[in-house]
């Protein structure tokens, strides 16, 4: 690798590393919006209020982690009473997940606070360099998946 390439590379990880911790996602046990619920908890019943019921497959998926890694994540939620487990269509081999009242109550409150926080965030970026800062951001996001980021990816609908 050129020296030139190292060095912004490091300067790439520094930034990165900077706001990862600035934007509080290094803490596993809160949201980046302050909510004392774990990312992988906000993010899982994030993708289930906007989308409706998922297999359990579908929603590794979404969230790019292990079947495993997704089986201990239901278990909490199904224990905090947010997510429960519901056959669809008759097919007794697909086991949905939907959220509970509870569960759709506390993915409400998540999007009211993920809002202000992104809302306080856009405001502290100089209009002229908001569409700039959002290019960048698709531009990240595929040279860290190596795919095409599709046009609503990550969009958040209201209500």
């Amino acid at each position: 690798m050129p020296e030139d390439d190292l060095d912004l590379a490091l300067l790439l990880q520094g930034r990165i590393t900077t706001f990862v911790r600035a934007f509080g996602l290094h803490q596993p046990d809160r949201t980046p919006c302050g909510t004392p619920v774990p990312v992988s908890e906000a993010h899982a019943i994030g993708e289930l209020d906007r989308d409706g019921p998922l297999t359990q497959s579908a929603l590794a998926r979404r969230l790019r982690l292990e079947k495993s890694t997704v089986s201990r994540l239901v278990a909490q939620l199904i224990g905090r009473g947010w997510v429960r487990r519901a056959e669809r269509d008759g097919d007794a081999r697909l086991v949905w997940l939907e959220l509970t009242p509870d569960g759709s109550r506390a993915a409400g409150e998540l999007a009211v606070a993920r809002a202000a926080r992104f809302t306080e965030l856009l405001r502290n970026i100089p209009a002229e360099q908001r569409p700039a800062v959002i290019d960048a951001l698709t531009t990240l996001v595929e040279a860290a998946t190596g795919q095409p980021t599709p046009a609503d990816a990550g969009v958040v609908t209201r209500g």
